[in-house]
């Protein structure tokens, strides 16, 4: 049951930041930039500052009674074994397991023959304190060798080794200067994107630009690795390529955001020249598999739900794609090819749908799923009509289940076993009306039979953006939330992919405020449906999601208790300056595009919209000083204006994390402390203990 505790009230005594008379021109306005020198994260200054920070908000979470406890509850429900669905490759099946007490999970190996199972990659041994993470894998074709990439600090750099999987041996290759590249494979090697060395002092803020993509040989130094594609007169284009299972084809993939791609494709058996199948960067297009000499790819062209489309690879061009399945009222998020079926992954209202077809695209049947869950990971039997996947809720954790095509027939392959209650919950999915009529769909989680006095403890989330989704999952950092008879809330916002492109492009550049909009929304429905009220609403969201908080914190701050923003883009103004930023300008716009275009982003800019006062929620932004993705001197920034307008009492706080980035590859032992700061913060501004 809930319990009221104590809470100060007086003012916090925060670090003096220094004011500078920085200022930009947009247009004939003039913006005040007063602390931009924070945006010098290797300065003694910065470090001082966040030093002089974090000593406050140490001390502030420190007088918590129950923080530990908090703590305690989280390791021991962290504290069991997952696992992803098993990958075949050659005679060997691979697979992650975390057993829920180190800080990583492991990769695992064993041959079909024998079932022997071993261990071939452990990331906890990486380093001594679990800051060295394993960022990913890609296994050859044959299973005989497997490329892993390392990431220090938290960092999108990637350094890339190679491991044979008879031997659990490394070879000598090691790729360094890897940023947002995956790895294809051929017989001999694989296709992989890098960047030049960064410049020293720029590693984790300067801009990303002039990725090309190269061929890496097995057994050979990085030096000698083959040149396939690069664009000089394009500083922003990334690129990424993949092979069929034959190596008969190569696909380029050419971006120059987060969404959306052209496609060509080159015949490697001839040695042709790339031809453009997919010419247009508004189109997002992707490689399924060769299916009757036809390549078939699942793409949003003229479909803003996608389908599936076969290509000749002679003949390319968009104008000659033939259709396989058309674009249905659902979302179809991947499609998986067996020995002789196409599996569908559909969304259907945020939750998944499996639907079966032949290869003439010809509909089958259905595969039963039971409740509000998603199902990911995909990965089919080779030669045989089976496939594995993951399937969770939001109080369910993920299981592994095996599915027989023919036979139509459902196995558990791994079942965790979590110190949960899981009947005891429920979830469901209700539909709020937005002002152009949009119907948003929001989900909610808690005990059930809990009273609704509109006294409850409420967490609701958000991210918006970039065409992501967050379906229904389990999260173990949400069990002490909920078993202290809180509330659980995802809003499934515009910008997010739940709809498709449409519903994508609805929150993206001059639509922003409905992302910001449908979230204020599904405030005041939990409100008016009497789950919670202001005084116990708090909200969460990182990356774009701490944009959003930031967003919705400054026009409606009467609505929330508490603001939880990580690692948000929080400068609007000048985010296209750092690291990957400029790619984030399909979603955003730029404030250098025009007079529109920053005149809007000006009007929603959390650093820029703060409002003075005494009314705001008690906030604790979160970042890490290895957060090479949005870059802190966004939070940094952020916090600093927070603190010099908010005039009153409620605490504005900074939590910087140490080694550590944008959140991917956090140790376990830190994913731990942060939730548990998070939620003791939470509840004791609101009054309640734990």
């Amino acid at each position: 049951m809930i319990q009221s505790c104590q809470k100060k009230s007086t003012r916090l005594n925060y670090p003096t930041t220094a004011k500078t008379d920085s200022v930009d021109v947009y247009f004939n306005t003039q913006v005040a930039d007063p602390y931009r020198w924070l945006e010098d994260d290797n300065s003694e200054e910065t470090k001082k500052w966040v030093e002089a920070q974090n000593k406050v908000t140490n001390n502030y979470l420190a007088q918590i009674p129950f923080r530990n406890a908090i703590k305690e509850r989280l390791a021991d429900v962290w504290a069991y074994t997952r696992q992803s669905a098993p990958t075949q490759k050659g005679d060997y099946l691979f697979y992650s397991r975390h057993d829920g007490i180190s800080n990583h999970a492991v990769v695992y190996v064993k041959n079909i023959t024998d079932s022997i199972e071993r261990v071939l990659i452990d990331p906890n041994l990486f380093s001594e304190d679990g800051t060295t993470s394993l960022a990913a894998t890609s296994i050859s074709s044959d299973g005989q060798y497997i490329a892993y990439a390392i990431s220090k600090g938290g960092s999108d750099w990637r350094e890339v080794f190679i491991r044979d999987v008879a031997t659990g041996t490394d070879l000598e290759d090691h790729l360094q200067y890897i940023k947002f590249s995956g790895f294809s494979w051929d017989a001999n090697g694989f296709y992989y994107g890098r960047y030049d060395q960064p410049a020293k002092g720029s590693e984790l803020s300067g801009s990303n630009e002039y990725q090309k993509l190269f061929y890496h040989q097995l057994g050979t130094s990085q030096s000698e690795d083959r040149l396939v594609f690069e664009d000089r007169h394009k500083p922003r284009h990334m690129f990424s390529a993949e092979v069929d299972d034959e190596f008969r084809y190569l696909l380029l993939y050419t971006s120059q955001s987060t969404h959306g791609n052209k496609l060509a494709i080159k015949n490697l058996k001839t040695k042709g020249d790339w031809i453009l199948a997919d010419p247009d960067f508004e189109t997002e297009t992707t490689f399924i598999g060769v299916v009757d000499k036809r390549i078939w790819v699942l793409t949003n062209f003229d479909a803003p739900r996608y389908r599936v489309m076969a290509i000749d690879p002679s003949n390319p061009s968009i104008e000659n794609w033939k259709e396989v399945l058309p674009e249905s009222k659902h979302v179809l998020n991947s499609i998986t090819l067996t020995n002789e079926f196409a599996v569908a992954n559909y969304m259907q209202d945020v939750q998944s749908q499996l639907k079966v077809f032949n290869k003439k695209g010809e509909f089958l049947y259905d595969i039963d799923l039971p409740g509000i869950a998603s199902v990911s990971g995909l990965e089919p039997v080779k030669d045989k009509d089976l496939i594995y996947f993951n399937y969770t809720s939001y109080t369910s954790p993920s299981q592994v289940l095996m599915y027989h095509l023919n036979q139509r027939q459902l196995e558990e392959e791994f079942t965790p076993v979590v110190d949960f209650k899981s009947d005891d919950y429920e979830s469901k999915i209700v539909f709020i009306e937005a002002q152009d009529g949009a119907q948003v769909p929001v989900s909610i989680v808690h005990k059930k039979g809990l009273e609704l006095n509109g006294n409850n403890p409420a967490l609701l989330y958000g991210y918006g953006g970039f065409n992501v989704v967050y379906p229904p999952r389990f999260d173990a950092r949400l069990i002490p939330w909920l078993e202290n008879d809180g509330i659980y809330v995802n809003a499934h916002i515009r910008g997010g992919g739940e709809y498709g492109d449409d519903w994508y492009r609805g929150g993206t550049l001059m639509n922003k405020q409905r992302v910001f909009d449908d979230f204020i929304l599904a405030a005041e429905y939990i409100i008016a449906q009497n789950y919670t009220n202001p005084e116990k609403l708090a909200i969460m969201g990182g990356s774009n999601g701490g944009l959003l908080v930031g967003a919705v914190a400054n026009q409606r701050p009467d609505l929330f208790k508490v603001a939880l923003p990580a690692v948000g883009v929080m400068d609007m103004l000048r985010y296209q300056h750092f690291t990957i930023g400029w790619a984030w300008a399909g979603d955003y716009g730029r404030s250098d595009d025009n007079e529109e275009m920053f005149s809007y982003l000006y009007g929603y800019s959390p650093i820029h919209n703060i409002p003075e006062g005494e009314i705001f929620p008690a906030t604790m932004v979160t970042t890490a000083d290895h957060d090479d993705r949005v870059v802190p001197a966004h939070s940094f920034k952020y916090i600093a204006t927070l603190q010099e307008k908010y005039q009153g009492n409620n605490p504005v706080l900074i939590r910087i994390e140490t080694k550590a980035g944008h959140g991917a590859g956090k140790p376990l032992s830190m994913q731990i402390e942060e939730v548990a700061d998070k939620w003791a913060f939470t509840w004791y501004n609101m009054g309640v203990s734990y």
